[in-house]
């Protein structure tokens, strides 16, 4: 039997015919979180299903302006392909593009049937696989902030912070957003049914958050994704520019990428949970922060990927910078919420909004999963305002340290494969040595005059 005659097949298309869907956009997440995608005709839906889209492999290893970085696989294999196959159960319709919808992809070797290496889906799936054997379901709320900005000729970037109000700090309204682009964001993101909730004017002009409602792990990587995807595209439909980008500004505060983490057991309650047990903590969380700080500087590499992500780092920028975790402490790496009961969880705090979903939290897992089966309690937590090197340690200051950390987690990598960690390394490396190049517009006013 045909992918085209199975009920399954029929039954999606009849769907989304019903809703005047005559176009299905494939898109899947490359291996720094973009989405790739390709539109395909209502009626080629089947074959597409059956047989799958063809993309060369290297999408996976190719730069934001477009080269191919020699990651093993690519390049020295000839550009082979990857197979790409609609997930037809995750297809809704786009609320501002009629006609159209949007699924996610599986992504194969068509050689070997298998996911690709390079797969962020697929890699938290085997993370999740191994907490499964544990008796575990991780749960995950993303909280995400981003810039939107507005054409500016003749500046620099070419773009200013839209609006540049300062001051309307945490607000909501037409103080801090004057053409309620936060409203019409909300609106039309909840309509395409990524389970937002709330949002608001975060903290510098342009700035905000809007957080989505907690899920099992893979399905909030899934809407984390679409949702940087969805803010960007609705930016451009005006225009605009939204940026997740770690800094964007030198005057301005960093976005960030925060994760809450639960885990369920195998009756469903929250395994975090701990009435008797240390800080209202199970030992099962207790193990979990210890992990998390034993393996923060490898996980810095997927939680700040970019060479700019290390300038949101400083004193007072409510960024972490040193490992620690505290109790409701927001100044501390990782952040113990208040609630107890089916609340109690995890804020790992050290992600940035550049940050690939799928890989921040497959990282962040597989960490608190090595913590659980090392069985070692953390240090006593953070009191106070911190940021002090003389009682926390220092995370990787720089990118170039940070992969160093995951080459050198090997029980980090162990979890997220070998193939993974050599083609994010290669990646990750040769941005470095591009920006190593690169002679920027601060080194021309040092030293241009003078020398």
């Amino acid at each position: 039997m045909s992918a085209s005659d199975t009920p399954d097949i029929r039954r999606h298309m009849e769907r989304l015919a019903a809703d005047g869907v005559d176009v299905v956009r494939v898109t899947y997440p490359d291996l720094i979180g973009t989405d790739r995608a390709r539109d395909v005709l209502l009626d080629h839906l089947p074959t597409a299903a059956e047989h799958g889209l063809a993309f060369c492999r290297a999408v996976y290893h190719t730069t934001p302006q477009g080269d191919v970085v020699p990651v093993p696989g690519g390049l020295d294999a000839g550009l082979p392909d990857v197979c790409v196959r609609p997930d037809l159960s995750t297809a809704a319709p786009l609320p501002w593009e009629p006609g159209v919808a949007t699924c996610l992809g599986e992504v194969s070797d068509p050689a070997t049937g298998a996911p690709a290496a390079e797969s962020p889906r697929d890699l938290l799936r085997t993370v999740l696989a191994r907490c499964a054997e544990q008796g575990l379901r991780p749960v995950v709320g993303p909280e995400l902030e981003y810039f939107l900005l507005e054409p500016a000729p003749g500046t620099p970037t070419g773009w200013r912070r839209a609006p540049e109000t300062t001051g309307a700090v945490y607000t909501a309204g037409l103080r801090a957003d004057p053409d309620n682009h936060l409203l019409r964001t909300l609106r039309q993101l909840r309509d395409l049914g990524l389970g937002v909730v709330t949002g608001n004017h975060e903290f510098d002009g342009g700035q905000y958050e809007i957080n989505l409602t907690h899920s099992d792990a893979l399905d909030a990587a899934d809407r984390a994704f679409r949702f940087k995807a969805a803010v960007k595209e609705l930016a451009r439909r005006e225009g605009r520019l939204a940026t997740f980008m770690a800094k964007p500004f030198g005057d301005a505060g960093g976005s960030g990428f925060h994760l809450h983490l639960s885990c369920e057991d195998a009756e469903g309650g929250n395994a975090f949970d701990g009435p008797a047990g240390a800080y209202g903590l199970s030992a099962t969380a207790r193990h979990a922060v210890a992990g998390i700080l034993a393996h923060a500087p490898a996980l810095a590499a997927l939680a700040n990927p970019t060479v700019n992500s290390y300038k949101r780092f400083g004193r007072d920028t409510l960024a972490p910078w040193l490992i620690d975790w505290g109790l409701d402490n927001r100044s501390a790496m990782v952040r113990i919420p208040p609630e107890r009961g089916s609340g109690a969880r995890i804020e790992l705090r050290l992600g940035d909004a550049g940050a690939n979903p799928y890989l921040l939290i497959a990282g962040t897992i597989a960490a608190a999963l090595l913590g659980v089966q090392a069985g070692e309690e953390p240090p006593a937590p953070l009191e106070g305002y911190g940021y002090d090197t003389a009682r926390s340690a220092l995370l990787p200051t720089n990118l170039s340290a940070a992969l160093d950390a995951l080459e050198a987690d090997t029980a980090l990598t162990d979890a997220l494969g070998k193939d993974f960690t050599t083609s994010f390394l290669t990646y990750k490396r040769d941005e470095l040595e591009r920006f190593g190049r690169h002679v920027t517009d601060w080194e021309f006013t040092e030293y241009a005059y003078h020398l």
